[in-house]
């Protein structure tokens, strides 16, 4: 567990940050689900503690070491945060909780992996069972309701594991409609719901893009629950078209962007940290 507070400083005031429990985990097992997405199965000890939230886009953050830092083992990253400058502290990844089963001692994590760019993707990739990795969280604001007509989910592959356990809890008989841009067909992955499912793959190597695709799909009628998250710019532009031409009340729209292409991942959260500092809301 974390066993100090991390302090941030704005307008010469400090902001004690939330203090995160922390987990250490280990690698059972890998699968290769996709040319893109790697399945990741941990247990050991640690998961004994961690208690879910219940929310379909439950996620935790991995710590890994930063390169040519050195820290003990396991790390304790709020401790980290609070005496170590941000130059040394771990590098940290959020993913979405595919599955969660406390019987069985499992937490599984499906990771987006492109070559060997990025941090968590390389790890995913080289993964063995043994493999240690601490953990922090949970977080997550999403499920599907009961009380509406229809179900929308929009992202790209960042956004498949919350989408696949969404579909999963969606309500028997109620529609829902998928639009998931990924790479190629290659990428497609199962979607199982017990409600009536309509998934519409873009792909971006023959030219498809997510946010033409979502305006000019037909939209379900009734009371619609959406929940549009992914690439930044994609979701920004697509805010005001769902609240405004589609209808969505805000009170029924989960919106986040959960990466920005060309922006490293390190300087995106510290920037989407920030936005969250400022205001207290949470940013697109």
């Amino acid at each position: 567990m974390a066993r100090s507070a991390a302090v941030a400083a704005r307008d010469g005031q400090p902001i004690r940050r939330r203090i995160e429990p922390e987990y250490r985990l280990r690698v059972l097992r890998t699968e290769t689900l996709t040319p893109h997405l790697v399945r990741v199965v941990f247990g050991g000890p640690g998961l004994e503690e961690f208690s879910d939230n219940g929310y379909a886009d439950r996620c935790v953050k991995l710590a890994f070491p930063r390169p040519g830092v050195e820290h003990l083992w396991p790390l304790a990253v709020a401790e980290i945060r609070a005496t170590m400058p941000r130059s040394m502290w771990p590098m940290v990844r959020t993913y979405t909780i595919r599955a969660l089963d406390h019987a069985a001692g499992e937490l599984t994590l499906d990771f987006v992996v492109h070559g060997s760019a990025g941090v968590a993707g390389p790890w995913a990739t080289n993964a063995r069972p043994g493999d240690e990795v601490v953990m922090l969280g949970p977080g997550g604001s999403y499920s599907p309701a009961d009380d509406v007509d229809a179900h929308v989910m929009i992202g790209d592959e960042s956004v498949l594991p919350a989408i696949a356990v969404a579909c999963e809890r969606v309500k028997p008989e109620v529609p829902v409609h998928v639009f998931a841009e990924v790479d190629g067909p290659a990428d497609e992955i199962d979607l199982h719901t017990l409600g009536d499912l309509t998934v519409h793959w873009i792909h971006r190597d023959s030219g498809g893009d997510l946010v033409a695709a979502v305006r000019a799909a037909a939209w379900p009628t009734g009371r619609v629950q959406a929940f549009v998250h992914g690439e930044t710019t994609a979701v920004r532009a697509l805010r005001p078209h769902v609240l405004g031409e589609r209808g969505v009340a805000p009170s029924l729209l989960s919106i986040s962007g959960y990466w920005r292409r060309g922006a490293e991942a390190d300087v995106f959260q510290a920037e989407k940290q920030a936005e969250l500092l400022g205001d207290g809301s949470r940013p697109a």
